[in-house]
């Protein structure tokens, strides 16, 4: 119960209004009070506790509800909910409720397998429910295993994607390709040519649509970021996969903002051992790799492109020519040198740059804020081609 108090807790304090519900056995946990204050709402446990004369309380609270959260969902109130018994504040809530319900469940590990329990999580499937499975680890009871309630911050997000994909429908089944990161270009089996891209900007591409409701597919080099919840990853380490990995894409795709660093050079030679230090200087042939933006923007047929272009000087003038030679929809230009702003950090300034005549300059915001104005204006553009 103390992950459903941080939840509560995280919710509020993000400008959600919070109104918990208690079965009584929650109550032998945690108290109410404790959750009165993180909400600073009222607590239902009581089915029959009508403190206004003017509402029946269950149904009030049934009807007021955007989404529903039941954390932790145990096996006995999931059991409740698929055959539909209502004998307390919260099963008698829930089943009057048209609200989007979230199961987060909660129990032993073999109580997590039992048939009937499997069979109770499919019926509530069913009825349009949306489970988010719980981890592995160690249980309350002593038992190692799946069953252990998510945490806090993936639940908190699986609420924010909800009201994301609310506020943006015509997101839902647009595909969208992500590519973020830097590529790794080998030299031996100890060395390899890379850049100083951390992903973050990609990653908070790829994450917001994800969000919005797309189908995201998101090509990533080497980081140490978690995956986007709601993108399928693919992991790549050279310029050459991630090229491949992308034109096999590419025919499906409605959407494809390319973000990632990609190595323009990558070594003629290549060796199996590792390369021996010697007296004097060691040259090193490159070769150019394949511009993968380039390519895209020959190839396209209807599909939106969006670029990148991070630059140390003249920013927007070879942003713009970025945009004319490789066939951009829209360009994103950053500077690399200005404070807060280009390579592993946790903001971002640039400007928005279109094939329309665009030309939209933001101020300094975190990179979560720019994924969503580059979104916000590709929306734009693919209503304009009659794609969203």
């Amino acid at each position: 119960m103390f992950k459903a108090a941080a939840l509560t807790s995280r919710l509020s304090q993000n400008g959600y209004d919070v109104r918990v519900m208690m079965t009584e056995s929650a109550g032998e946990f945690v108290t109410p009070l404790t959750f009165q204050a993180l909400s600073r709402n009222p607590v239902y446990t009581n089915t029959f506790d009508e403190q206004d004369p003017a509402k029946i309380a269950h149904i009030d609270v049934a009807d007021w509800a955007d989404l529903v959260i039941i954390a932790p969902a145990t096996a006995n109130v999931i059991g409740k909910l698929a055959n539909g018994i209502a004998d307390d504040m919260v099963t008698t809530t829930l089943l009057a409720s048209t609200a989007h319900v979230m199961v987060a469940p909660a129990m032993n590990v073999h109580m997590y397998a039992h048939p009937a329990v499997s069979k109770n999580m499919e019926t509530l499937k069913s009825f349009g429910y949306t489970f988010i499975e719980p981890g592995e680890g160690f249980l309350a009871c002593g038992y190692e295993g799946k069953g252990r309630m998510e945490e806090p911050e993936v639940i908190m997000a699986e609420a924010e994607a909800f009201f994301s994909r609310r506020a943006h429908p015509d997101w839902n089944g647009v595909s969208v390709i992500v590519t973020a990161g830097p590529t790794r270009e080998t030299i031996d089996p100890v060395r390899f040519f890379s850049n100083r891209s951390s992903g973050k900007m990609g990653y908070a591409i790829a994450g917001e649509a994800a969000k919005r409701g797309a189908e995201v597919t998101l090509i990533s080099g080497p980081t140490v970021l978690p995956d986007p919840p709601g993108a399928e990853v693919i992991r790549v380490d050279s310029a050459e996969e991630m090229y491949h990995e992308v034109l096999s894409r590419y025919h499906r795709a409605d959407l494809v903002v390319k973000s990632a660093a990609v190595a323009d050079y990558r070594p003629a030679e290549t060796f199996q051992h590792k390369v021996k230090k010697t007296d004097g200087t060691m040259n090193i042939e490159m070769e150019r790799t394949t511009d993968i933006l380039k390519t895209l923007g020959e190839q396209k047929e209807h599909q939106i492109l969006v670029g990148f272009a991070a630059e140390s000087e003249n920013v927007a003038g070879y942003a713009r020519g970025k945009l004319d030679k490789k066939n951009l929809d829209m360009v994103v230009a950053n500077s690399i040198v200005e404070a807060g702003s280009g390579f592993q950090t946790d903001t971002n300034k640039v400007t928005l740059i279109g094939s329309n005549g665009m030309e939209k300059e933001l101020p300094l915001l975190t990179k979560q804020e720019v994924a969503q104005a580059v979104l916000d204006e590709a929306a734009r553009i693919l209503k304009e081609k009659s794609q969203l």
